[in-house]
C-alpha cells in the first residue's frame, strides 16, 4: 500500500488528495469554457457573424461519446464485483467509443470545411474550431488515462486494491466530465447560432 493511500485511511471523513486535484483541474477547465463560450457570445453580438448549421455528425459524435461513459461506468462496476473479463472487455470497449468520436470530430470538421466554414474565415468558424478543437484535446488527455487502465488491467494481475479502485474512479469522474461539458457545447452552439 502506498503512502497516499496510507495517509488518505486515517482521515476517512476527507476526500481523496487526488481526487481533490483531479475536481480542481475539472473546475479550471470548466472555467476556461466558460470565458471561450462568453466571449463567443460577446463577439457574436459585435455583427459579422455567419450563421450556419451544425453539422448531424456533431450529434452522432454525441451519442457515441455518451455510450462510451455508461459502458466506462458498466466496466467500473463489473471490475468491484469481480468480473474481470467483462470488465476488462468494458474498458476496451469504451475506449473504442472515445476513439470514435474523435473520428466523428474530425469528420464534422471536414463536413464545415466542405460547405467554406474554415478556421482562418468568419470567427463564427474560428470559434467553433477552437472550441470542439480544445474539447478534442481532453478526450484525448481522457483517452491517455484508458491506455494506462487497459495496460493495468491486461498487465496486471487483477485484483481490486483501493489504489486501482481510486485510479479507476478518477478516470471515470473525468471521462463523465468531458461527456457534460460536450453536451453543454453541443447544446450551446446549436441555440446561440
Amino acid at each position: 500500500m502506498d503512502t497516499l493511500t496510507q495517509r488518505y485511511e486515517h482521515t476517512t471523513n476527507k476526500i481523496h488528495p487526488l481526487k481533490f486535484a483531479l475536481w480542481i483541474g475539472m473546475a479550471s477547465i470548466t472555467m476556461m469554457f466558460g470565458a471561450f463560450t462568453s466571449a463567443y457570445v460577446v463577439r457574436q453580438s459585435a455583427g459579422n457573424w455567419l450563421e450556419f448549421e451544425l453539422p448531424h455528425i456533431f450529434f452522432l459524435s454525441t451519442i457515441v461519446l455518451l455510450v462510451s461513459s455508461l459502458i466506462l461506468h458498466s466496466s467500473y462496476k463489473s471490475f468491484l464485483s469481480g468480473k474481470e473479463s467483462k470488465y476488462k472487455l468494458l474498458l476496451l470497449t469504451s475506449f473504442v467509443f472515445g476513439l470514435a468520436f474523435l473520428v466523428l470530430q474530425y469528420q464534422g470538421w471536414m463536413a464545415l470545411f466542405s460547405i467554406g466554414i474554415d478556421l482562418k474565415g468568419n470567427p463564427s468558424g474560428s470559434f467553433l474550431y477552437v472550441l470542439t478543437g480544445i474539447h478534442a484535446l481532453h478526450v484525448l488527455g481522457g483517452l491517455a488515462a484508458l491506455v494506462v487502465g487497459i495496460l493495468t488491467a491486461y498487465t496486471r494481475k487483477y485484483k481490486v486494491t483501493e489504489r486501482r479502485k481510486i485510479n479507476f474512479e478518477l478516470t471515470l469522474q473525468y471521462w463523465h466530465f468531458v461527456d457534460i461539458l460536450w453536451v453543454y457545447l453541443l447544446i450551446f452552439l446549436y441555440i446561440s447560432r
